[in-house]
This record gives C-alpha cells, structure tokens and sequence, in this order.
C-alpha cells in the first residue's frame, strides 16, 4: 500500500531554533493517522509545513506522488487537502451556512466576470453550493442552525462548523489540528464519531493532531509521537501506550 502524503526528511527553522528536524512520515489512504507530543514538540508547526503555512528550511513533501513544498494553501485545497485549525477561525460575522459556502467555493469555477453579471449558469452554480453546504450541515449535525451567525455558537458547534467547512472543499486528506481542544466529555465524543464518519462514510483520510489521548488510543489506526521536533516512536495504539521512549516524553504519565 503506497501513502498518500509522504515528507522526508523535513526540517524547518526559526532563526536559531529547529522547531522540527528531518521528520519523515507517510500517510496511508484510508486511515485515521494521529500526530502526538508534548507542547512545543512541533506538530503544529508539522501541519503548517504540509498545508503550506509555513515554508520549509529543507526536505521534500509528496501528495499522490507529486511534490507540494512551496504551493499556497489554496492551491493545495484545490489538489484536496483540507486542514483546521488549534485556534478556532471562522467568519462571526457571517452565517453558518454562509462559512460553508465559502468552502464550497474552492471548488467553483465562477469567474469575477461571471459573478458581475449574474449569468444563469453562475446563478446554477450558486444554488448547488448552498445545497452541498447544507449537505455538509446535514453530515456534521448542524443543520437546524444554518441561519445563525457563526459567531453565536456554542465553541463545540464551532468546531463543528470548521470541520464542516474543510468537508465541503471535497477533501482526499483532512487535516485536524487539536479539534478536542476546550470541549467536554460529551462534545469530545461526539467529534470522535464524527472523526470515525469521515473516514468510514466519506472515505477521507484524516491526519490529527490532539491532546486527548483518550481519544487518540480509542480512534487511530497509527500514531507518530514528536518530541523536541524528533520523531521518538511509531506504531499502533497498542505499542505506542507501552513504547518507554513515549512514557518518558510524558514525564511517566500513563497514556
């Protein structure tokens, strides 16, 4: 089985500071892949290198075998990955719905020509956005406030709503940055088993990064620690809860 995303060797620089240095990962199709470390490790900064963030010091990263290091964020949600964010960012101003359609339209082909005048087929276009974003709405739960200004919602349901957003871009590879971050029990669970449906009833793979080990050993396939910007240790599950090498990143906590 050949992975879908592949960095090698990746290294990045903040002035005198290696924040992460020559990682190589692969991510498989099909998978809930988890990145996890201790604060500071470099994951975050690890996910800005892959959706392109943040530039690379040095290393190679490949998406379906073709080389991504130095494309815009833009272009790479066009290729078909889709991230979110540790900071929640949404439009509060706008709606729900609105902040959907806004990630439905990467995958538009209306032209600022086209959108001046209003041709029918640009009016087609936009009926099926808001359609597909309510589908979106629909999948994630959150149909019945498509209304609503984004900046209303409870935090969970803006999570929600992020999650929602990066769907609609059509992804191949969804990107979670800590989306268990600030909720309770109750809202964690339900993002785990939205977690488990994108994989299961979209056929996205989906690469996470997220504190909660909990919900990392209750949900991954494969798990990669980073500790000091280092690749320490990868393996199911299983292995990584008994790898003494992760412990100790842990300060002996039980994962």
């Amino acid at each position: 089985m050949n992975p879908i995303l592949s960095a090698f060797n990746i290294r990045k620089e903040f002035g005198g500071l290696t924040a992460v240095n020559d990682v190589t990962l692969d991510v498989y199709e099909g998978r809930i892949q988890s990145l996890i470390g201790p604060n500071g490790a470099g994951k975050t900064t690890i996910f800005n290198l892959i959706t392109g963030f943040s530039p690379l010091t040095s290393g190679k990263i490949r998406f379906f075998g073709k080389r991504i290091e130095g494309k815009s964020p833009y272009k790479l949600v066009s290729m078909g990955i889709a991230r979110t964010f540790q900071n929640v960012r949404l439009f509060e101003n706008m709606t729900v719905l609105e902040n959907v359609m806004l990630g439905r339209h990467a995958r538009s082909g209306c032209t600022m020509l086209g959108s001046a005048f209003r041709f029918p087929w640009v009016l087609k276009e936009e009926r099926s956005i808001r359609e597909n974003a309510m589908a979106e709405l629909r999948f994630v739960g959150l149909e019945n406030r498509a209304g609503e200004q984004a900046g209303s919602l409870p935090f969970g349901e803006q999570r929600t709503l992020e999650i929602a957003r990066a769907l609609a871009t059509e992804p191949k590879l969804i990107l979670l940055d800590e989306p268990a971050a600030g909720l309770n029990t109750h809202e964690t669970q339900k993002i785990a088993d939205l977690i488990q449906q994108i994989r299961e009833h979209r056929g996205i793979t989906v690469f996470l990064v997220e504190h909660d080990m909990s919900l990392v050993m209750d949900i991954s396939d494969h798990i990669m620690v980073l500790n000091y910007g280092e690749k320490i240790a990868e393996g199911t599950p299983r292995e990584i809860q008994n790898d003494p090498l992760v412990i100790g990143a842990y300060l002996g906590e039980e994962l």
